[in-house]
């Protein structure tokens, strides 16, 4: 995108996050519901498809320039993001990587314009962090694929018009080479979504369990057609890498949050007739976070340049994510200490992200999936003994 354009958004969107949607982030997270204002809004600013191309209704961003809009949008609830989310990464990218032109055609016009919301199903109740071992699964029959099985907290699945489903295809194959993808729309015959998920935090973002049962869609279904067979797998993980630093970026924008929320009430809070922010300890956890977001946001950024020069697609984002998600994990724990009870207390800010960072060194891969990661990447055949 042009500087000047992409500088316009940046100004956009920081704007509707800091006057629209932070006024609201305590209502969102009580009602557990992302108004319906809000979501119009995300829309008509070309939210739902800022990543995907341009040429299918897009705003055809970069990495590098995705990464400092999520840095924009990491500053709010992070159901916001959740909202549209899938559409720019996970889901969307699955298309954008392995779908066919007639399926990239049919479906990316409408995903960009949030017309159509889309989930990402791969992860099963014992197949999370390792989805090679999912055990969802499809067979022809006549000119049908035949899906049945079941998956576990499917981001926005109480919502989607569409799922990109990931089932087994070949039993005879090695793990990850017997996967194939399909898309699905909600309300066949056969998908069933459960009663979205009470989560611990990132409420206004729904989750929810998906059931296949005999669920028959057309061969045309089946994402990349013929040539897309039992390529699934490689096609998940090269969404979820583009995934990891997307949310990496969102987790340093929750961090600068953090560090501004901190500041603000080290700044006024009185102790012992003083502003805590005099006291050399409470500082010392402000310079802390400040060092951590200062830190995070470079290693997104740096990631994402060579992501983009498609130099380092595996460790980068492994590294980022890695980092990231115990960066804002530490962030949000040095926050509530800095607002002493206040900081337990629900209604304020920190206590909430407290809550909605936790889940970052889970999803996306936890942390210990991004150790082994890095660490195999490294040490090749030495990492297998």
């Amino acid at each position: 995108m042009d500087a000047a354009d992409f500088s316009a958004v940046l100004s956009e969107v920081r704007r509707f996050v800091r006057e629209r949607v932070v006024p609201l982030e305590a209502e969102i997270d009580e009602k557990d519901e992302m108004p319906a204002d809000i979501r119009e809004a995300a829309r008509k600013m070309g939210l739902f498809g800022f990543a995907l191309p341009e040429e299918y209704g897009g705003l055809g961003l970069s990495m590098y320039e995705e990464a400092k809009l999520m840095f924009e949008l990491g500053y709010t609830t992070p159901s916001l993001r959740s909202m549209f989310g899938t559409n720019n990464g996970i889901a969307g990218h699955v298309l954008m990587v392995g779908g066919t032109e007639e399926q990239k055609a049919e479906w990316l016009p409408r995903i960009a314009s949030g017309e159509v919301l889309a989930s990402f199903a791969l992860t099963e109740p014992d197949a999370g962090s390792d989805p090679s071992t999912l055990t969802t699964r499809a067979h022809l029959d006549g000119d049908d694929w035949v899906i049945n099985g079941a998956k576990r907290y499917i981001t926005n699945a109480p919502l989607a018009d569409v799922f990109m489903v990931f089932a087994r295809t070949d039993a005879d194959a090695p793990r990850t080479r017997g996967i194939s993808t399909f898309l699905v729309p909600a309300g066949t015959p056969g998908l069933t979504v459960a009663p979205k998920d009470h989560k611990m935090g990132q409420f206004g973002a729904w989750t929810a369990d998906v059931y296949f049962d005999d669920v028959r869609v057309p061969a045309g279904a089946l994402v990349g057609g013929e040539a897309g067979l039992n390529g699934g797998f490689s096609t998940a993980m090269g969404c979820i890498a583009h995934g990891r630093i997307h949310i990496s970026a969102l987790m340093v924008g929750m961090a600068e949050r953090l560090v501004d929320e901190s500041v603000a009430y080290a700044s006024t809070r009185k102790q012992s007739g003083k502003l805590i922010g005099s006291f050399q300890l409470v500082q010392g956890l402000i310079a802390d976070s400040q060092t951590d977001y200062y830190a995070g946001r470079a290693t997104v950024l740096e990631a994402a340049r060579a992501f983009d020069a498609g130099s380092d697609t595996k460790i980068g984002p492994s590294c980022t994510k890695y980092f990231a998600s115990e960066m804002v994990w530490r962030v949000a724990d040095r926050a509530v200490q800095v607002h002493g009870g206040a900081g337990y207390m629900r209604g304020v800010a920190v206590e909430r992200f407290y809550r909605d960072a936790r889940l970052f060194r889970i999803y996306e891969g936890t942390s210990q999936v991004q150790q082994v990661i890095i660490a195999k990447a490294l040490l090749g055949d030495a990492a297998r003994g």
